[in-house]
């Protein structure tokens, strides 16, 4: 069984032990680090989201591939300076935390494309290392996304802490659940809640995430 397969696999499992439908879960394929050949085995085995942390690596690898039916997130950290190849080229950013990106990526993005599709990512252990906006300013980011024309808001990202006991996990995973339904019930269109990785993404699917991250798990190591 491939990779692909085996992830495939898992989140069908955890699904039915939710009580969802597979078809609910997006799979995300965190392709940063990993060679063109790896990517390359991965689209012809079906697999069309792909995943970058880094926006000049992101940007080759779209150059390379040539592939029109691709959908491309951004889900790194944002630097200011970066916003507008950000706004330019990408389908999805899952990475917003502030004001200031908000208004960079609308006045950015081309005429006549498509909305961005934008999540507000969420610090949801109020972790000082990481990106992320505190939950309370959730809402004020959701209310300018919705007053941006060339912007879509989707819903929430986030990063747990690693947690390896499955009470943890559950925990965290179900404050996030909790900040995405009010999310949600706020502002129509809200659909997607990215959350879990290769180590908890049972736990995420249980507590609501429609779109899970993988990478090594899914590519095998990255290259040294």
């Amino acid at each position: 069984m491939s990779r692909l397969e085996t992830l495939n696999a898992r989140i069908r499992t955890a699904a039915a032990l939710a009580g969802r439908s597979a078809d609910e879960i997006i799979l995300l394929a965190v392709s940063k680090k990993q060679p063109l050949e790896r990517i390359h085995a991965l689209i012809a085995a079906g697999q069309r989201r792909f995943g970058e942390n880094y926006v000049d690596e992101a940007l080759a690898k779209m150059e390379a591939l040539q592939v029109p039916s691709l959908e491309w997130h951004f889900i790194g950290p944002i630097q200011s300076n970066k916003t507008r190849q950000l706004a330019e080229h990408f389908d999805w950013v899952q990475s917003v935390d502030r004001l200031k990106l908000v208004r960079r990526l609308n006045d950015q993005r081309p005429e006549g494309a498509e909305p961005l599709n934008v999540l507000i990512q969420v610090n949801a252990d109020a972790e000082p290392q990481k990106a992320g906006c505190d939950p309370d300013d959730i809402e004020a980011l959701a209310e300018a996304i919705g007053e941006s024309p060339k912007l879509r808001l989707r819903g929430l990202m986030a990063i747990p802490a690693p947690r390896t006991d499955p009470a943890g996990q559950a925990e965290v995973f179900a404050r996030l659940q909790a900040l995405y339904r009010d999310l949600a019930g706020r502002h129509p269109g809200v659909d997607t809640l990215s959350a879990g990785m290769s180590g908890d993404l049972e736990a995420a699917i249980a507590n609501g995430s429609t779109m899970v991250r993988v990478g090594t798990d899914l590519f095998g190591p990255r290259p040294d």
